[in-house]
C-alpha cells in the first residue's frame, strides 16, 4: 500500500543537510534535524520493544520539552496513536482518560509516576516511562544507544495518528480520532495558505498538548524544514527577546494582550516578522486595532477545533478583518438552522463542515459520532456562525455552553458535576463572563442544601483539588436558588448577566 505515514511526509521536507538547527531556545539544548530523526528512531524502537504495536495508543502527560516533540514523532514513526494530555489534569481526569483509551504505554512526569502507575496497572498498560521538564527520564535513558536505522511503519491514510480528548458537555470527555490523512491535509493547506517557506523561523510559545501548539504550529515548521525557537512557556520578556530573530509567531488572544501591555513591544521588535496568527479564542477588535497601531502588523485570525484542525482563515495577502475568521480552507462549509436546513448568507446558524481534515469520529462512541454527523457526511460543529455580505465568516457564539478561558475549552457540566458532589450543596450552575486577559472567566453559582456550611472559598478549594486550574471558578456566588423558566430549565443567560454586571 502507499505509505501515508505523517512522519514520512515531515522527514521528506527536512533539510538535506540535517546538521541544520531544528530547535533552539533560552532554556533548552540546541537540536539539529539529525538529532531529531535519530531520537525519534530510538524512542520508536523503545516503544516497540515495550510491546506497543501499530494502532496502539501512547498516552502522554509531560511538560513542554523538545524531547516531548521527539516522542510525538516517534509515535508516528512506529505507527502508534499519540494521545497528549493537558499537564494541568488531575488524577480523577487522568484515570478516566487512561481507562477509556487503554493505552499500551504511558509517559508521565516522574513526580506523578507512582500515582499514574497505579491507574495504568489497573488499565492493563504494558509500560510507564517518565520524562521530566528538563527532557530527562526513563524514556530517554532507556532509548539511549538503541539503533537509529529502523524503518518507518507504513500507514494507510485512514489509520489513526492521534486521539485528542475534548471536554464533554455531559461531563464525559470525548476522544477525537485524527487520521494521518486528516493531519497531513490540514498541514499542507496551512503551509501553503500562510506562505511558509525555507528560511522561516517559528517562535513557539504555545503548549503542545492540543491542536494549536502541536499540529498547527509545529506541522507548518516541519513541512518547511524551519527552525523553531522553542519557549517552555509564554513569557512576554522571552518573546520580546526572541522576536527579532523570528518570522512567524502563533498565539492565543491572551498572548497579544500581554505583549501590548509591555512598552518594549514595538515595530522595531517585530522588524523581521512576516506573520502573527491568533486562535483558540475570539480576538477582541480592540486588541486587533491596538496591535496594528503599535506594530504595523495585522494579526491573522483563524478558526478551528480539535475535530478538524483549522477550518477557516483570514487571507494572507488580502484584507484581514477584525471580528472575522476569514474564509473556508480545505473543507466545505455551510450554515444551517436547527432543522438542518441550509440558511441564506447573512443568517446566523450552526456551522457544519465536510472535508479531508474532518476527524474520523469519537473513540468508542459510535452513537455520539453518528449524532454529530449529518447523513451526507457534514460534521455539526455546534458553533454559531454568520457569513457576511463580504464573504467573511464570523463566529458569533456557541450553541453549547462552552467557555473558552485562556484558549482552553471548559464545559460547565463537568465543573457542575463536581460542585454538586460537595457536602452541603444542593445544585450549581457554571457560566462564563468576559475577562480582559483570559477571554472568559469561569463563574459558579451554588445553592446550599442547608446541611452544612458552604462558602465561596470552600467551593474554589474543592475544585482546585479535583480539576485543572483553568477550570477553577474565578468567582463563586452562594445563592438561595437558580433562576428557571416554566419548563424548569436554568436560565443561564440571567446568571451571565449578573456575572457581567458584577464583574
Amino acid at each position: 500500500m502507499t505509505n501515508h505515514n505523517l512522519y514520512s511526509l515531515f522527514e521528506a521536507r527536512f533539510p538535506a543537510d540535517k546538521s541544520q538547527t531544528a530547535f533552539e531556545g533560552p532554556d533548552i539544548a540546541t537540536y539539529s534535524f539529525q538529532e531529531i530523526t535519530d531520537g525519534a528512531a530510538r524512542i520508536a524502537g523503545l516503544l516497540t520493544a515495550a510491546g506497543a504495536v501499530p494502532g496502539d495508543r501512547v498516552a502522554v502527560q509531560v511538560g513542554k520539552t523538545v524531547e516531548a516533540v521527539i516522542l510525538y514523532l516517534a509515535c508516528l514513526k512506529a505507527g502508534l496513536v499519540y494521545l497528549p494530555l493537558n499537564t494541568a489534569y488531575k488524577s480523577a481526569e487522568i484515570e478516566y482518560f487512561i481507562t477509556d483509551s487503554e493505552p499500551a504505554v504511558v509517559v508521565c512526569d516522574p513526580a506523578s509516576f507512582e500515582e499514574i502507575s497505579a491507574v495504568a496497572t489497573k488499565a492493563g498498560v504494558r509500560k510507564v516511562f517518565t520524562l521530566d521538564t528538563d527532557g530527562k527520564g526513563s524514556l530517554i535513558e532507556e532509548s539511549r544507544g538503541l539503533p537509529t536505522n529502523i524503518e518507518t511503519v507504513a500507514r494507510a491514510g485512514d489509520d489513526l495518528a492521534a486521539i485528542l480528548y475534548t471536554s464533554g458537555t455531559t461531563g464525559r470527555s470525548k476522544g477525537a480520532m485524527l487520521t494521518h490523512d486528516n493531519l497531513a491535509s490540514n498541514a499542507r493547506t496551512l503551509h501553503k495558505y500562510w506562505h511558509f517557506e525555507e528560511g522561516d523561523v517559528l517562535l513557539h510559545a504555545l503548549p503542545i498538548f492540543h491542536v494549536h501548539g502541536l499540529f498547527v504550529a509545529l506541522h507548518c515548521a516541519f513541512l518547511s524544514g524551519a527552525k523553531v525557537i522553542y519557549l517552555k512557556k509564554f513569557d512576554p520578556a522571552e518573546v520580546l527577546a526572541n522576536l527579532p530573530r523570528a518570522t512567524v509567531f502563533m498565539g492565543v488572544p491572551t498572548f497579544y494582550v500581554r505583549l501590548l501591555s509591555d512598552p518594549g513591544f514595538t515595530k522595531e521588535t517585530c522588524r523581521n516578522m512576516r506573520l502573527f496568527t491568533a486562535g483558540s479564542a475570539p480576538l477582541l477588535e480592540e486588541t486587533f486595532n491596538a496591535f496594528r497601531e503599535r506594530t504595523g502588523h495585522v494579526i491573522l485570525e483563524r478558526y478551528g477545533m480539535t475535530e478538524a484542525g483549522m477550518i477557516t482563515s483570514n487571507p494572507y495577502d488580502g484584507e484581514r478583518k477584525a471580528g472575522t475568521v476569514g474564509f473556508p480552507l480545505d473543507n466545505e462549509v455551510r450554515i444551517t438552522g436547527e432543522d438542518g436546513a441550509v440558511l441564506k448568507d447573512g443568517e446566523i446558524g450552526i456551522l457544519e463542515i465536510k472535508g479531508p481534515n474532518v476527524f474520523k469520529g469519537y473513540w468508542r462512541m459510535p452513537e455520539k459520532t453518528a449524532a454529530e454527523f449529518r447523513a451526507d457526511g457534514y460534521f455539526i460543529t455546534g458553533d454559531m456562525c454568520q457569513k457576511g455580505e463580504d464573504g467573511y465568516y464570523r463566529i458569533v457564539g456557541r450553541s453549547k455552553d462552552l467557555i473558552i478561558s485562556g484558549g482552553y475549552n471548559v464545559y460547565p457540566k463537568e465543573i457542575e458535576s463536581f460542585i454538586d458532589e460537595m457536602p452541603g450543596v444542593e445544585e450549581s450552575a457554571v457560566v462564563g463572563r468576559p475577562h480582559p486577559d483570559f477571554g472568559e472567566a469561569v463563574v459558579a453559582f451554588v445553592v446550599p442544601d442547608g446541611t452544612a456550611e458552604v462558602s465561596a472559598a470552600d467551593v474554589t478549594g474543592y475544585i482546585k483539588e479535583k480539576l485543572a486550574n483553568f477550570k477553577v471558578p474565578k468567582q463563586v456566588y452562594i445563592v438561595d436558588a437558580l433562576p428557571r423558566n416554566t419548563m424548569g430549565k436554568v436560565q443561564k443567560n440571567q446568571l451571565r448577566d449578573r456575572a457581567v454586571a458584577d464583574g
